[in-house]
């Protein structure tokens, strides 16, 4: 059997796949099992901060898998100490972290640490979590119940935990809190939803609404974290302070690691939360590894700089293809074009791959760029040409 049958006969089915096989990536370019290229525009849904096959990573990874990969919680872990206080420094926050192995598990951590504050905080108990339509929390019973999109709350996987509702809108959120709202939970960035930032202003003011009330403002940095917008958390571009952040995707280069960070550095207590595999030496030394890389090239500007450039190119499409797109979404390298129509989306990716070149969608009939940090001008450009006779041929 072929790579195509073997995966559907022992897999389960749970994803819509391409079966390029992939054998190897160097930078932001990837190579199939029969030596063509590809630009990768995705990173493995913002995952590979530091492209592929990063020397720096790979060097860290292997130097640390020849000594410890894992050793339980029970005992103290040096990395994963030191990638917890190298976290905090880079944030601006006065916080403390548990690491996990996803962007779900760190959001399911926020919402027991806004449980265990509503229990203990209060004389009447508040456990309800506002979130808002279009947003994307992650796959775990909870966080799909999280996730404002009903699509995602088929009867398949029911009954759902209760203590969760919908808004529409930032402004429609102030009505909706009553004297059982522990917390609101928020994208920045709506990824999944269609790469849609929030106002800075409104942000701001819910931010100090929610102080001033003691209702958690929890921020769902699983995309938006680790540079993805241009600085080290969408939090700190929107320049609010959060009671609660998650972060997982790009943090690791590749390897999986999640992380929820608070103010309420005393929430728990020994035996409230856990994870066997959670911070273990392998994945917090990566995580190191990534920081150690991406803060330097923030330092010297050089971000900035291909955020920049990336940005431009992409606006140079968005103005050639007004037919197909209507506009330019997005901020930092997390990007989209919103086109006309669903099946346009559908069309463009399957051209694009054909072209060499990999991007993702989202909700809102959007074409979205996540491309890594470190990807070059040169990979830029070519990624791009090929996306534009991409768009020539359909």
């Amino acid at each position: 059997m072929n790579l195509e049958e073997l995966d559907k006969q022992f897999v389960l089915g749970t994803y819509a796949r391409n079966y390029t096989n992939f054998v190897k990536g160097v930078g932001s370019t990837l190579y199939d099992d029969k030596g063509s290229d590809y630009i990768d525009f995705a990173s493995g849904i913002g995952v590979n901060s530091v492209g592929h096959g990063n020397p720096q990573l790979t060097k860290a990874i292997c130097e640390q898998a020849g000594k410890i990969i894992h050793i339980s919680n029970l005992q103290v872990i040096e990395p994963q100490v030191k990638l917890a206080q190298r976290i905090v420094e880079l944030s601006g926050y006065d916080m403390a972290i548990f690491f996990a192995n996803s962007g779900a598990e760190a959001n399911e951590g926020a919402i027991k640490i806004a449980r265990k504050y509503g229990e203990t905080k209060f004389d009447n108990k508040r456990y309800k979590v506002i979130t808002l339509e279009h947003s994307f929390h992650g796959r775990t019973i909870t966080t799909v119940k999280a996730t404002g999109q009903e699509s995602f709350h088929t009867a398949n996987f029911s009954p759902y935990p209760d203590g969760f509702s919908y808004v529409k809108s930032i402004a429609d959120l102030y009505g909706s809190i009553d004297d059982e709202t522990v917390a609101v939970l928020i994208e920045l960035v709506q990824g999944e939803g269609g790469v849609e930032p929030f106002d800075r202003d409104e942000i701001q003011r819910l931010a100090k609404y929610l102080k001033d009330n003691d209702i958690l403002l929890i921020v769902d940095e699983v995309q938006t974290g680790v540079y993805r917008t241009g600085q080290f958390l969408a939090s700190n571009l929107y320049d609010i302070e959060p009671d609660i952040v998650t972060l997982a995707k790009g943090l690791g280069g590749g390897l999986p690691i999640g992380a929820v960070m608070t103010s309420y550095k005393d929430i728990f207590v020994a035996g409230d939360h856990g994870s066997t595999f959670g911070g273990n030496y392998l994945s917090t030394t990566a995580g190191l590894s990534v920081l150690s890389i991406l803060s330097e090239m923030d330092g010297s500007g050089e971000l900035k700089e291909r955020l920049i450039y990336f940005e431009e190119k992409l606006k140079n499409i968005a103005d050639k293809y007004q037919n197909i797109f209507d506009r330019e979404v997005g901020i930092g390298f997390m990007r989209g074009l919103r086109a006309k129509d669903a099946q346009t989306v559908t069309n463009i990716l399957n051209a694009t791959i054909n072209h060499g070149l990999i991007v993702l969608k989202a909700g809102r009939n959007t074409v979205r760029f996540l491309p890594s940090m470190t990807i070059t001008k040169d990979e830029i450009d070519e990624g791009f040409k090929r996306f534009e006779k991409a768009l020539n041929s359909i």
